[in-house]
Order: structure tokens, then C-alpha cells, then sequence
């Protein structure tokens, strides 16, 4: 028991730190990130947490791309500068010099999502890994919506990788959960001032440095014994259990989804009721480009879109869905629906909308794994009935 308390061997002895079931499935999605080691947390806001805080401290700064999930900005641009850490926010599509402008002395990590929530932007994981690793920088990526199956950002230069594991890796709307996995790519020790809390002894620990004892694996073995240990944000083993079961038919559930949603993407760009449509796999969209690059088997289930009625179209639309369920979850086996000026985000108004960077008729749509043809029928006759 001395020993394992000590690190110096490996084993179960409190579910805090480690439980064999938990492990099991952190390996698998380990593994299929291409990563050295995972972690699972409590839910994918944990899981940002502690990719952030296990690097970064008071009088500390990060920075990340605007267009992150509106849990993590907030998370990132409101609750982290109250703990001391500051954070500068840029456009995704931000040049090589406005990110290089942005570094500080303080700077400890970059951060972005490969497809973004709700835009559905797909982020240039190459160009912004180019510029943090020539400042000394790991650069983090929450790849919730393409999951490893689509995109595998460490492929990409990417350093740590985050999932919320409730949306798709999960894929029935049964557990909430995250993970965090380590690359094992990022050279640390080259960086000793930077990254004292990995490279210099560790005093909770009889002076052990992690990068020296545990290499490759310095990143997410502190995570483990310092974050988990400390703030217990784990994932249940029985959420790992349900988490299992999703991983063994993700490889078929999300390219039904993406194939469904480019299906019905296509059929709202040809919809006169419809504004406009962002899915990057279609031809039209701007991050097309990007998503040949780096989600070129599909771009999840994911879409948007606006109607041209206005407000009160939308809720009408909204109301006069049947097979299409109105939630805040997103990434499931169902299709789902969430207009953020109306549910989410309604105490602002559409000039704040617009400042947070959210249209204010944007609809969210996640297709689920219903018939594709079902899915249209169902949003033909909310329209048509919308316009009754």
C-alpha cells in the first residue's frame, strides 16, 4: 500500500485514482486517439478543467479560438479569471501573426475544438500546432463532435486531446462523462520554467519529478494524482461500463451520422424557408475546405441552420416538430433540436447573441440515426405547418 501511495507501483487501492474499469475504457479510447494515456472524468467540462489547470496556475494565461462550445468559453473567459488564470480569445481562422501577437511570457497552452458547437467550424489543427509548438506551447483539442473515428488531431500536431464522452463515444443519452488523453508528444523537459509542476520535484510526493519517473506519460500521470486526487471529479464505473458498450458500434453510428446529415444538409440549402445552411461537408460551406483536409470520411451529425420567417417562425417551426426532439443534448442516437436565442441563451438579446457569436436564428440540428428520409419528412411538415 506504501508503495502504491509512494507511485512506485502501479495499482487499485481507492476508485478516486484509479478503478479497473475506468481504466479499461480510458485505454480503449486511449488507444484510439493514438495516445500514451487517458484519463476519464466526470463530464467534458472536467475534463477542459483539467486540461488547463494541470499546466496552468495563478498569473498564468491560455488562449483559445471564440468559437468554442458556449460551456467552455464560459468556463475559459469568466470562471478561470476568477482562479487567476487569464485568457486571450481569438478568431479560428486568426493569421500566423494575430496568434504569434497573442503569446505572452505566461502563456501555457492554446486551445480549440475540431468541429465546433454549434457552428460546426472545422479548426486548422496543423497551422495553429505549427505556431504554439514554435513558442514552446502544447496545443489542446476538444474532439467531441468528430471523435477519434473522424479526425485523430495528434496526427495533426495536436498535444492533449479532450471528449465530452456524453455526446457521441456515449451515443444513447445515458451517462454523462470526459476524457482527457496525452499525446506523449510534447517535450516537457525543454521547457522547465514554463512547466515547473511537471518537470521539477514534486514535494506531495518525496520529490519525484514526473517527466524523469514517468517519461512520455509525465502529462496525464499528474492529472491523475494531483487533479483526481484532489478536485475527485471521476467518472463512475458504471458510466465506464455504458461508455464501453458505445465504443463498440461508434465506428458505425458516426458515419451513419455524418452520411444522414450531408443528406439533409443538402435537401435545407434547396428549402426556399430556409437562410442559410453551415455542414462542412457540403460543397458550399466555407470550411469545406478543411474538413476534405481533416474529416474527410464525414463531419459528424452536426449542422445549422437559419429559417427566413424570424423569431417567431422559428418557435412556431420548432413547436410543430414530431419525430425531432427539442434538448439541450446533442450527438445522440436521436435527432434533436435546440434554438439557442429561445432555450439556452434566451436572456440575451440578439446584439449580445451576435457578440457571443451566435447568430440569433441559428438552429442547431443533431441527426440522429432515424431514416434519413424520415428525418426531412419531419422537418417539411414543421415547416408547413410553421407557415399555417
Amino acid at each position: 500500500m506504501g508503495r502504491l501511495f509512494d507511485l512506485e507501483d502501479s495499482g487499485y487501492f481507492y476508485t478516486r485514482l484509479a478503478n479497473p474499469t475506468v481504466d479499461a475504457v480510458a485505454a480503449q479510447i486511449c488507444n484510439l486517439e493514438g495516445g500514451v494515456g487517458a484519463i476519464l472524468t466526470a463530464s467534458g467540462q472536467a475534463a477542459n478543467l483539467f486540461a488547463v489547470i494541470n499546466i496552468a496556475g495563478v498569473g498564468d494565461h491560455i488562449i483559445a479560438a471564440n468559437n468554442i462550445y458556449g460551456g467552455t468559453f464560459n468556463l475559459l473567459g469568466v470562471t478561470l479569471p476568477k482562479l487567476g488564470i487569464g485568457i486571450t480569445f481569438l478568431k479560428a481562422e486568426a493569421s500566423d501573426e494575430e496568434i504569434q501577437s497573442a503569446i505572452q511570457p505566461n502563456t501555457k497552452l492554446v486551445f480549440g475544438e475540431t468541429i465546433s458547437n454549434p457552428g460546426v467550424e472545422v479548426f486548422d489543427i496543423e497551422r495553429w500546432a505549427a505556431v504554439a509548438h514554435r513558442n514552446g506551447l502544447p496545443l489542446v483539442i476538444d474532439n467531441t463532435f468528430a471523435t477519434p473515428v473522424l479526425c485523430r488531431p495528434f496526427e495533426w500536431g495536436a498535444d492533449i486531446v479532450t471528449h465530452s464522452t456524453t455526446k457521441y463515444i456515449d451515443g444513447h443519452g445515458v451517462s454523462v462523462g470526459g476524457a482527457l488523453v496525452d499525446s506523449g508528444n510534447f517535450p516537457w523537459d525543454a521547457y522547465p520554467e514554463r512547466f515547473p509542476g511537471l518537470t521539477t520535484p514534486d514535494a506531495s510526493y518525496h520529490g519525484l519529478t514526473y517527466t524523469k519517473q514517468f517519461g512520455k506519460a509525465a502529462y496525464i500521470v499528474k492529472a491523475t494524482t494531483h487533479l483526481m486526487r484532489d478536485l475527485g471529479s471521476i467518472q463512475s464505473p458504471q458510466n465506464a461500463f455504458y461508455l464501453h458498450l458505445g465504443l463498440q458500434t461508434l465506428h458505425l453510428r458516426i458515419k451513419r451520422h455524418s452520411e444522414s446529415a450531408l443528406q439533409v444538409a443538402r435537401w435545407l440549402e434547396k428549402c426556399p424557408d430556409v437562410a442559410w445552411v453551415r455542414y462542412p461537408g457540403l460543397e458550399s460551406d466555407p470550411h469545406h475546405a478543411l474538413a476534405q483536409k481533416y474529416v474527410p470520411d464525414g463531419c459528424s451529425g452536426v449542422l445549422c441552420f437559419g429559417l427566413k420567417g424570424g423569431r417567431t417562425f422559428d418557435n412556431r417551426f420548432l413547436d410543430a416538430l414530431r419525430l425531432t426532439t427539442i434538448e439541450t443534448h446533442v450527438a445522440d442516437c436521436h435527432t434533436c433540436v435546440l434554438h439557442p436565442a429561445s432555450h439556452t441563451h434566451r436572456q440575451l438579446s440578439d446584439e449580445q447573441l451576435r457578440a457571443a457569436g451566435i447568430a440569433p436564428d441559428l438552429i442547431r440540428f443533431s441527426v440522429g440515426l432515424e431514416a434519413p428520409e424520415d428525418i426531412i419528412a419531419d422537418l417539411e411538415q414543421a415547416l408547413a405547418a410553421a407557415k399555417a
